[in-house]
């Protein structure tokens, strides 16, 4: 790998397992670890070990079975949550624990009653004693995206100061624009005097529909891990899709920045997820979504049957999915007719497929989409003089 390597830290399990109604049991998440694993992700966050028994649990025994990813478990800046997050994650052979704090100033002042000198203390004090435990700590400075950058600088000098090995930026509300968070950690990477020795993280939430854009701006400007989850589940919007933003890091091979994500698992994974924590995907969700390799319009059918690239930069199979379709709706042409015809056996002329078209208009009028068994009657109907003689 080269130096623009970007290591991908998911957070299915911990911050996708949020989504109300998608909570997942301990073999449920033990499951999609695996899973994970085998798609290459490089830090698997398997949860909040002391929310509840059952968190815990998850994580001891997501750390018994992952052999080559990182296992992380989230604490807050609090001795007792580090204290156990470190006994969950005691069998794990790459173990890190997730510490932090709020560092914007709403967040100093209205969830803490505090000030920022102290917020400074609390997080190195937490970095600290995290380190007691393993020697991959990060920290994440909650609210980053709307922590002044001057401030924000400072604490991320002081916890890597005192051992942290990755600091995480969070656009926790989704309020940055991307030029806005790109400079952000800009700034961080040209003002934090001791930057080289911990990687940035981006970790970007979906509030104005940004964490995509906003992610990918962070790594352009420096960072080298992204916080994300398979089809963006998240609190709220939800965050980074992982699929978004490892194909636009992929299909935009002059930036050079690598993953290890093996991109042909991740339509697989996205319905096994849809599935396990029973949250449908939405068709027209970029790379996994039923639609993403649909084509409809006659105007494109046409482009697309002429040359695929010109309606697709990714091909179905690159991502894992079942196929390119060519959807026959009022909006179709007859060359996508003709397609269709053609793949249920059906030699057609220009002239046979011109009549027909009339035929399919009248259908595709009457219903949302023209499907094989609407064709097959209108062939069977569809017979010539000559035909009729035999």
């Amino acid at each position: 790998m080269s130096g623009k390597r970007v290591h991908i830290f998911d957070t299915t399990l911990r911050d996708g397992e949020q989504v109300p109604g998608c909570k997942l049991n301990t073999k449920e998440k033990i499951e999609l670890a695996l899973k994970l694993e085998e798609l290459g992700v490089d830090i698997i966050e398997a949860g909040f070990p002391i929310s509840s028994p059952g968190d815990f649990e998850s994580v001891s025994q997501i750390s018994k079975v992952i052999t080559t990813a990182t296992v992380c478990g989230l604490t807050r800046a609090v001795e007792k949550d580090i204290e156990v997050a470190a006994d969950a994650l005691r069998h794990a052979k790459r173990p890190r624990i997730h510490t932090g704090i709020g560092t914007s100033d709403l967040h100093i002042k209205t969830k803490f009653n505090s000030t920022r000198e102290e917020i400074i203390e609390r997080a190195v004090k937490a970095v600290k004693f995290a380190r007691r435990f393993v020697d991959d700590v990060e920290f994440f400075a909650e609210d980053a995206g709307r922590t002044e950058n001057e401030y924000l600088a400072k604490v991320v000098e002081a916890v890597i100061a005192a051992g942290a090995t990755v600091v995480n930026i969070p656009d926790t509300t989704g309020y940055c624009l991307p030029h806005q968070y790109g400079a952000k950690i800009e700034y961080l990477v040209n003002n934090v005097l001791n930057v080289d020795k911990a990687i940035l993280s981006c970790h970007c939430h979906n509030d104005l529909g940004l964490a995509t854009a906003n992610s990918v701006a962070g790594v352009i400007a420096g960072a080298r891990q992204v916080e994300c989850t398979i089809n963006g589940l998240g609190e709220r919007a939800g965050n980074t899709s992982l699929e978004e933003v490892v194909m636009i890091l992929k299909q935009h091979s002059y930036l050079e920045f690598e993953t290890n994500i093996k991109t042909e698992l991740l339509n697989p994974l996205s319905r096994l997820v849809s599935d396990t924590m029973r949250m449908p995907v939405q068709p027209n969700k970029a790379i996994v979504g039923s639609n993403a390799f649909a084509h409809s319009s006659g105007i494109h059918q046409d482009g697309f049957l002429k040359n695929a690239q010109n309606y697709e930069i990714i091909t179905p199979e690159e991502v894992g999915a079942e196929g390119s379709k060519i959807v026959l709706t009022a909006r179709s042409g007859r060359s996508a007719l003709a397609y269709r015809f053609q793949k249920l056996g059906y030699e057609f002329n220009r002239d046979d497929v011109d009549a027909l078209y009339q035929q399919f208009l009248k259908v595709a009028d009457s219903k949302k989409e023209v499907g094989n068994d609407d064709l097959k009657e209108m062939a069977a109907k569809h017979q010539t003089p000559s035909e009729l003689c035999l």
